[in-house]
């Protein structure tokens, strides 16, 4: 099947072509004539399968087809910056040959330019729920003439505590419109906020709920905590990796590790929610442009990141939520790559694990650790226990070393040259 069996535009056929797309995804085989049928739409299908064109190009056909307004006319809701900014340049690309605009609006950045933005009209706003409540309440955007709504990633915006947030600005919306919800996993909670507010919708489901990718090799490694930043400090050189998008739970944690990362000479930025906005631009541009190796994000990344052929994702601390792992390791193995995703199992993550792999109806292959080193910090004279518990004696020497680890020390070199540090007992 080609995109023109869709019944597209001959302008959309073109703007398909010019990113080098030559057939449709399974969820846009089934997504984009309903839409164009005018049907409600849930669609769930793993993250990467080409859902944002999924909607964006019936969406582009039906404005096409009346007249432009100075108000927006169809609204895409998601739950993080980068995923809005995604959604808008994605309209932008596809809509390249016809006569509609597009705005974005999301927090972190001023308003003022949104609702210059605003105010010249636009047919397509892409915005997030807080600051499109923020622009109403100002009253710099009117929303009586949207004929489609759109929840992106759904489910995240509900993890996030978005859904007071939706009801406030679905009673800004006029009630006879088309509402898609598309997302990565087809939770229950979706499923109830699905029957809420879609009316005798299609439902599509490409993949069985929560799968991952078929083409992204996963396997785990057992090691202790403190060992996680070496280990993965190896693995990028040993590997070779050129781009490897790292996931911490925590900001501050997202802070200390791509610090650590800088030390052991691995170029390195960190994205999260406490960043602002430029900063986070910044850093996602380096990474895509090749400046930096290592880019260590927080979940509120894990949507909106859409990096073109990312060959590693780590996750150097499991996701407290199962589902998340699957949007997590969906940022590699897009649009038909492969891909790989490693993740760094402390023994007090084993829980998590297991709550992964029952999800995910499949176990998770454990790779045997490699040789690698664990410098000694100044502050530190004890070296690293073994995996299996076994402790330094105050005053003597190891009983033995960790089985994947090998401790710099004495006079020797390091194997970029650098002189090692020499451990002392006491």
């Amino acid at each position: 099947m080609s995109f023109a069996d869709l019944g597209l535009l001959p302008e959309l056929l073109r703007a398909v072509a010019d990113k080098g797309y030559d057939a449709p995804t399974p969820i846009q085989q089934q997504a984009i004539p309903a839409i164009l049928a005018g049907r409600d739409v849930l669609a769930g299908a793993q993250t990467g399968t080409g859902k944002t064109a999924g909607f964006v190009l019936p969406i582009l056909q039906r404005l096409h087809r009346s007249a432009s307004s100075r108000t927006p006319r169809a609204l895409v809701l998601t739950p993080t910056r980068e995923l809005a900014a995604q959604v808008a340049d994605s309209a932008r690309d596809y809509g390249r040959h016809l006569a509609l605009r597009t705005q974005v609006v999301f927090g972190g950045v001023g308003i003022n330019p949104q609702i210059d933005g605003l105010r010249r009209g636009c047919d397509i706003l892409v915005a997030t729920p807080g600051r499109l409540l923020d622009l109403a309440g100002q009253r710099a955007v009117d929303l009586r003439a949207v004929e489609v709504l759109v929840l992106d990633e759904a489910d995240r915006m509900l993890d996030m505590g978005f859904i007071h947030d939706i009801r406030r600005v679905l009673k800004l919306l006029p009630e006879v419109r088309q509402n898609l919800m598309f997302s990565a996993t087809y939770s229950d909670d979706i499923r109830a906020l699905a029957a809420r507010l879609l009316r005798e919708p299609l439902a599509i489901e490409v993949a069985p709920r929560n799968a991952t990718a078929d083409r992204v090799e996963q396997c785990a490694y057992r090691v202790p905590k403190d060992h996680k930043r070496h280990l993965l400090a190896h693995l990028v050189r040993s590997q070779g990796w050129t781009q490897a998008l790292v996931f911490t739970r925590t900001k501050h944690g997202a802070n200390r590790l791509a610090q650590q990362l800088e030390r052991a000479g691995i170029a390195t930025a960190a994205i999260h929610g406490n960043k602002s906005q430029a900063a986070r631009t910044r850093a996602l541009a380096d990474f895509k442009q090749g400046r930096i190796t290592a880019l260590v994000a927080t979940e509120v990344a894990a949507r909106g990141l859409d990096i073109k052929e990312l060959p590693v994702v780590v996750n150097f601390e499991l996701p407290n939520v199962p589902e998340d792992y699957v949007h997590r390791i969906g940022r590699t193995a897009r649009a038909g790559m492969d891909g790989r995703a490693v993740s760094l199992v402390a023994p007090d993550e084993a829980p998590l694990l297991r709550d992964i792999e029952r999800l995910l109806r499949r176990a998770i292959p454990v790779a045997a650790l490699p040789q690698f080193e664990i410098p000694v910090e100044p502050e530190r004279t004890a070296v690293a226990s073994r995996h299996d518990g076994a402790r330094t004696p105050p005053g003597g020497h190891p009983q033995g070393r960790h089985p994947g680890a090998q401790q710099r020390r004495g006079g020797g070199r390091h194997r970029d040259g650098r002189s090692g540090q020499r451990a002392r007992s006491r």
